[in-house]
């Protein structure tokens, strides 16, 4: 079997192939499939991987920045206050709570149950004692206050020589 024969190169030129003459190779069409394999497998990787029973990227969440506070909001849809704890340490918002599952008979179900744990860095510009949270019909609204202006300025630092 002669080599060059494998290789996706026009036959007796010099130029590639682009692949559209050569449709019937069989090289050609396993390179597509792989290269379609590897699509689909990297498609969806920034998007929330399964962890535990839980999307890690659960809760979903909207983050808002007006320039005086931060809005952060998660929703929780079926658990009450007491089962999620809400921190906040060296600018680092975590969501964390449980959901218990309710057992009622049932022989099947598609609804969520377990541990989450969610963590958001907020940044250095936050102010740790200005932080409230309040939970109403399943949304969660955590708002973080910004240290006023004059604290958070960077400080540019002379050089010496």
């Amino acid at each position: 079997m002669d080599v060059k024969n494998l290789v996706p190169w026009k036959r007796n030129k010099t130029e590639p192939a682009t692949g559209l003459e050569d449709e019937g190779s069989p090289f050609l069409a396993l390179h597509r499939e792989v290269n379609r394999l590897f699509d689909d497998f990297f498609h969806g990787f920034d998007s929330p991987m399964v962890r535990n029973g839980w999307l890690s990227g659960w809760p979903k969440m909207d983050i808002a920045d007006n320039g005086k506070d931060i809005k952060v909001k998660a929703e929780l849809p079926g658990m009450d206050e007491k089962d999620i704890e809400v921190t906040l340490h060296d600018g680092m918002l975590t969501l964390k709570g449980e959901k218990k599952a309710e057992n009622d008979g049932r022989h099947y179900s598609e609804r969520w149950q377990g541990r989450f744990e969610r963590s958001l860095a907020l940044g250095p510009d936050i102010d740790p004692t200005k932080v409230s949270a309040v939970f109403k019909n399943g949304l969660l609204t955590v708002t973080v206050e910004k240290k006023p202006e004059d604290q958070r300025a960077v400080k540019r630092i002379p050089i010496s020589s």
